[in-house]
């Protein structure tokens, strides 16, 4: 997955980009989210389910439907690696976003994001990772699925944190 060649990621990127717009035009109303908050609490320490239960509807659909999917494809994923990405976004829960803030900042490619003060909605979605990490280690979560959360965005070197930013990016 780390590997593509020039065309492979031209139809990742394309896939990725689908898969946002989508997710936004789900995202539009928190009455129409349903997680899977029965099915997720499997997998999540008492912790970690303090945390996600913090985050909104809207997000914990994502999660579940990300976790799914890695699910399809690695029916033998590690626990860990499936709390992880049931709570890749948790870092997010630290502010309430207001649906204009979803639709602008979800417009706002993450790089730039980064780029921007990290204040207000853009220094969440830009920092949401490494904030999520801080989260979980408050809530004594497993320190795997901390580490998966902070690198899920910038997964270089680590395979279980690209699935999980694979998975993100078709969702």
């Amino acid at each position: 997955m780390l590997h593509l060649s020039p065309p492979q990621r031209l139809i990742r990127k394309v896939r990725g980009y689908a898969g946002k717009a989508l997710r936004l035009s789900r995202s539009l109303s928190i009455r129409t989210a349903q997680p899977e908050d029965a099915w997720a609490a499997e997998y999540l320490t008492p912790g970690e389910a303090r945390v996600y239960g913090a985050m909104d509807a809207r997000d914990r659909e994502h999660a579940c439907r990300v976790a799914r999917h890695l699910l399809r494809d690695y029916p033998h994923a590690e626990p860990e690696l499936v709390a992880a990405a049931l709570l890749h976004d948790c870092g997010k829960c630290l502010r309430p976003y207001y649906v204009v803030e979803r639709v602008l900042v979800g417009l706002i490619p993450n790089r730039l994001a980064r780029l921007l003060p990290p204040v207000g909605a853009i220094g969440i979605r830009a920092n949401h990772p490494e904030l999520g990490a801080q989260l979980l280690a408050r809530a004594g979560a497993r320190p795997r699925v901390s580490r998966l959360v902070a690198r899920h965005h910038h997964p270089v070197g680590d395979p279980d944190a690209a699935l999980i930013h694979h998975y993100d990016d078709l969702e």
